[in-house]
């Protein structure tokens, strides 16, 4: 399905709210993608590896965690794959093929990736979906890297993100082809219509999950293959998920993390705790 000038069809709507999750193909220009990545390849050069980063694995979050971690709210910060390093700590391969994503705040610190984030297209899909108040509240850029690229386990992007009520949407923007070979996203159509099944929270002792994660079966997922350009419009209570890229081929994606603020309030005990509120991308 397409997209004109970022507002939803009713036909388009309706498949959201049946399958809580929507693909909008060719939702950004090659233009936008190729900006987009030549943006990253650039970060990526100037990284000092020997700066601080840490390793990101939703297997093992809890673990990971650190300050590193959470002062990303409001910076760009670097992660490493989990199967990046040897026994003895040092990489495998060179840094490119060896981070895992770039995150959290690259739509507000960097203005090529708040170019794409504050477009007319992305506010114009928002206010289809009936945001009054919108603010990215985090964004990244995941490399899902040939050979190591990680799996990211079944969840629910209101665990992460909560607001009373809940408000989060996921939109995963393809850079690259996204196939089963390579890692694309696996989702549970109608999963969002049993609410929202734990909570991932932050206390005095680090973070962790409110309650054990349910067991899935996989064969109640679908792929979600899409080309680049395509976006993935992800409802916050979607079961999704992503296997490990075994392929010789990167599967990169831009991803954002939307809540409102009008009418809702934002969840002391999230992980992010910003020290400044984020810019509304409009107000009704």
């Amino acid at each position: 399905m397409g997209i004109e000038g970022g507002n939803l069809s009713s036909e388009q709507l309706q498949f959201f709210d049946s399958n809580g999750y929507l693909v909008l193909e060719s939702f950004a220009n090659p233009a936008e993608i190729e900006s987009l990545r030549k943006r990253m390849e650039q970060m990526l050069d100037e990284f000092d590896c020997s700066s601080t980063a840490s390793i990101f694995s939703t297997k093992n979050q809890q673990q990971t965690t650190n300050d590193h971690f959470f002062e990303s709210a409001e910076k760009i910060s670097f992660f490493w794959e989990e199967k990046a390093f040897d026994e003895d700590g040092n990489l495998k391969q060179p840094k490119q093929l060896a981070i895992n994503k770039v995150g959290h705040a690259l739509h507000e610190k960097d203005p090529v990736f708040n170019k794409f984030s504050s477009s007319d297209k992305v506010s114009g899909m928002l206010r289809s979906l009936g945001y009054q108040r919108p603010v990215v509240i985090q964004s990244m850029y995941i490399f899902k890297q040939p050979g190591i690229g990680g799996e990211v386990v079944p969840h629910q992007d209101n665990s992460f993100l909560y607001t009373e009520p809940t408000t989060c949407t996921g939109l995963w923007l393809a850079l690259e082809d996204a196939t089963i070979v390579n890692g694309c996203l696996w989702a549970i159509p109608g999963s969002h219509r049993n609410g929202l099944v734990r909570r991932f929270l932050r206390d005095e002792n680090g973070v962790h999950f409110d309650r054990p994660s349910p067991c899935y079966n996989q064969k109640d997922f679908v792929p979600l293959e899409v080309k680049a350009g395509s976006l993935v419009v992800i409802h916050g209570d979607l079961i999704h998920q992503s296997f490990e890229n075994q392929s010789s081929k990167s599967r990169h994606a831009y991803s954002l993390h939307v809540v409102d603020t009008n009418g809702c309030k934002w969840a002391e005990d999230n992980w992010i705790r910003r020290n400044v509120d984020p810019e509304p991308l409009y107000s009704c």
